[in-house]
């Protein structure tokens, strides 16, 4: 047999074997940030995890498999359907393959006017649809009821959307994934907001879905440790290359980075000439209950911060600890009828919530889901002068210069004219972390704050919180299910269990 001939039995035989091929695929995008096209095989048994640095493109990679993102030239051929529907429009529009992300959730209620304070407002969440409003029109069939029985998602079937914790929505989000059985399912971040027991039954789940079911999975994840255990194979991106595609063993580590050295910043620069109050006390919770969508999450808490103390909060999924927040944040109207002092004041006493909101910086993963205003960058970072969801003020000279700074500390300066809907949603963290601390608050709180962010930036952000850290006076709660991140300023902690 003829060299050519092997080589087409070979082809074929590859194909036979392969689940989706991708060949010198290139991206149908305006100023397409691919630099050169894509060549990457997918095998039928084969687990793949996808990683990369923020903005290295795992994202769009994944829009580009489930049609979301046209090819340009090239090929991208689903081997699991047959020749005549390989140009089938069901592909794109997500019939067979499913990307599953973070931002998955804006589209499963009407959130287009809904705002961050929303889902503490009682009278203000009328519309706002029940899970089982959200379940397949369809209805469930027997596999669909045994992947809900296992995530417990019945139970969360009464509730309204905005009244589900992070890690909740994150497992309806999964569990509701299944619905029509697709060929695959991308997931992207599938750990974002989760507990320790909730990732391990996660893990748990993919191993059984994969035995039990022909759906194939993929994961999208900033470093291999946010991959799931079922991975066999691995890809990295680089600055929207494949730098590797492989076994796991395969993989050669990342070279990290020496510790960063607390960054040379001059604090009093970012000042914002606020009065801080008198006495010691920063915040007092005494004999308080988290009361949530009529549920008493817990009781009788008691909390005392201080100047200079810096804290983390802890617990699982549902305990309370993004509640307990709202309290201090003054997002809450509940905070009026307990007894909390607030900046040395009781609430309710004729103070503002912006009399509070000027002395604290604040970032979390709702944040991040509210903040759908597709403005430049810059303009989210000074945002945080004025604690709004959007820039409603005129910045003076001083603050722009300012909102500069933190980007170019962060690396992300050239991010500050690109409209923020339109970078990665790792970027958006950073650009979100920025605008926490552009005002040098009294009280610093960061709520699960590296959702979403590679190990460079994890060390930089944590660099920058240290030397944040190192300031009289200023204090700092910081919410994590991961140890490992707490920084080391860190001195006192608060943990919540559930009821």
């Amino acid at each position: 047999m003829c060299g050519d001939g092997i080589i087409k039995l070979l082809n074929q035989d590859m194909e036979r074997s392969a689940f989706m091929t991708l060949h010198e695929a290139v991206p149908l995008m305006p100023e397409s940030p691919f630099q050169s096209p894509i060549t990457w095989t997918i095998g039928n048994d084969e687990v793949w995890g996808v990683t990369g640095g923020n903005g290295s493109g795992k994202s769009l990679l994944g829009d580009l498999l489930c049609g979301k993102i046209a090819v340009k030239s090239g090929i991208v051929r689903y081997h699991f359907l047959n020749k005549a529907h390989q140009s089938s429009y069901a592909v794109w529009q997500g019939k067979h393959v499913r990307k599953v992300d973070f931002k998955a959730a804006y589209t499963l209620g009407d959130f287009r006017h809904a705002f961050y304070q929303q889902r503490f407002h009682q009278s203000e969440n009328e519309e706002m649809p029940e899970v089982r409003d959200l379940l397949p029109p369809e209805g469930l069939n027997e596999e669909m009821r045994l992947i809900f029985d296992i995530f417990d998602i019945p139970e969360l079937f009464d509730r309204k959307l905005s009244h589900l914790s992070s890690g909740e929505l994150r497992k309806f989000l999964v569990a509701r994934s299944f619905a029509g059985q697709p060929a695959m399912l991308i997931f992207d971040n599938p750990f974002i907001g989760l507990d320790e027991a909730s990732r391990e039954e996660l893990n748990n789940l993919f191993a059984f879905l994969l035995r039990h079911y022909p759906t194939r999975l993929l994961f999208l994840a900033p470093s291999p440790a946010d991959l799931p255990r079922c991975i066999t194979h691995i890809v990295e991106m680089n600055r929207c290359r494949i730098r590797y595609a492989g076994t796991l063993d395969g993989l050669a580590p990342e070279n990290a980075a020496d510790k960063n050295m607390l960054p040379d910043i001059h604090w009093n620069h970012f000042d914002q000439r606020t009065i801080p109050p008198k006495g010691a006390e920063l915040v007092s919770l005494s004999k308080v209950d988290i009361v949530y969508d009529k549920r008493i999450i817990q009781k009788n808490l008691h909390w005392q911060i201080k100047k200079g103390e810096k804290w983390a909060l802890l617990g699982p999924n549902g305990s309370g600890k993004s509640t307990l927040l709202s309290y201090i944040f003054a997002d809450n109207p509940q905070a009026y009828a307990k007894d909390i002092r607030l900046f040395g004041r009781k609430r309710g006493t004729g103070e503002s919530i912006w009399d509070i909101k000027r002395q604290v910086g604040f970032t979390s993963w709702e944040m991040h889901f509210y903040y759908r205003k597709n403005i430049p960058c810059h303009a989210v970072v000074s945002s945080g002068f004025f604690d709004s969801i959007g820039l409603f003020r005129q910045c003076t000279g001083e603050q722009s210069q300012l909102a500069d700074k933190i980007l170019d500390l962060l690396r992300i300066g050239h991010l500050k004219n690109r409209p923020f809907l339109k970078i990665s949603s790792g970027e958006q963290r950073l650009v979100l972390f920025a605008r926490a601390i552009v005002k040098n608050p009294l009280l610093l709180i960061l709520d699960e704050p590296f959702h979403g962010l590679d190990e460079h930036n994890k060390r930089q952000c944590t660099a920058i919180i240290e030397s944040f850290a190192h300031q009289k006076d200023k204090a700092l709660i910081y919410v994590t299910h991961i140890r490992e991140e707490i920084p080391r300023c860190v001195t006192h902690f608060m943990r919540l269990e559930a009821l």
